[in-house]
């Protein structure tokens, strides 16, 4: 593919994802068929970005939007970095179940549990966690106290019967007991009443990550971009 073509695919690309954005049909203009071949290139070039593998079809795009970029398991001892999610991440995750009933053994909008509301909020992020406390509070690394937790790090008092979600400001998002729902309270642990503080993913994004997003830097459309451009140049 001559350097040309490939500025002229970006192009396209390039329309189609401001009239995702903006909500116009201006990538209607493109043929069907130009249209189908450009998204089947830019989902093998999103797939290749975030080294979900290729599938060559434009359901591979459409579910990059709306599904974590891998899936990884939770580790003991190290941090879980391939989903790409963040402390920040797991807060926003989890509010979107409160109001949730408690219900024990629930994983579900119907109901969930302590645990399950964790196993869940991780799952939704592309993390694979353990079902239950004891097991869950083994994942990711220690956090040495109270006063150096970040939000989307678990508090797991002594006896680990219960886990908690920190979501900083000395607040923490859980799902209580039967009878109670999922919500955001004022923590009542002390460093004395806690067995465990976890850290499953990172508090923040990487200084490189960051520092690029800042300055307008490589995000994953841009990625599938350099993709096509050095698949280009290749050629």
């Amino acid at each position: 593919m001559s350097v040309d073509a490939v500025l002229s695919r970006i192009s396209v690309i390039r329309t189609q994802i401001d009239a995702l954005r903006t909500g116009t049909t201006a990538a209607a203009a493109t043929s069907q068929t130009a249209g189908a071949d450009t998204s089947s290139a830019f989902a093998d070039a999103m797939a290749s970005a975030t080294g979900t593998g290729t599938t060559g079809t434009a359901a591979t795009a459409a579910s990059a939007s709306t599904a974590p970029a891998t899936s990884v398991d939770a580790g003991t001892g190290t941090i879980a970095t391939g989903s790409g999610a963040t402390g920040a991440d797991v807060v926003a995750d989890a509010k979107k179940y409160l109001g949730v009933p408690y219900v024990f053994g629930g994983t579900t909008t119907s109901g969930m549990d302590c645990s399950g509301l964790v196993q869940t909020v991780f799952k939704d992020l592309g993390v694979t966690m353990p079902r239950v406390v004891p097991d869950q509070a083994k994942m990711g690394v220690e956090v040495g106290s109270l006063k150096d937790a970040q939000p989307g790090d678990l508090i797991v008092p002594k006896g680990e019967g219960h886990v908690v979600i920190y979501v900083g400001d000395g607040k923490v998002l859980h799902a209580p007991r039967p009878g109670k729902d999922v919500r955001i309270v004022d923590n009542w642990y002390k460093d004395s009443d806690i067995a465990t503080i976890r850290r499953i993913v990172p508090a923040q994004a990487s200084a490189t990550t960051a520092t690029s997003a800042a300055s307008g830097g490589t995000d994953l459309q841009t990625a599938a971009l350099l993709s096509l451009m050095q698949s280009g140049s290749a050629a």
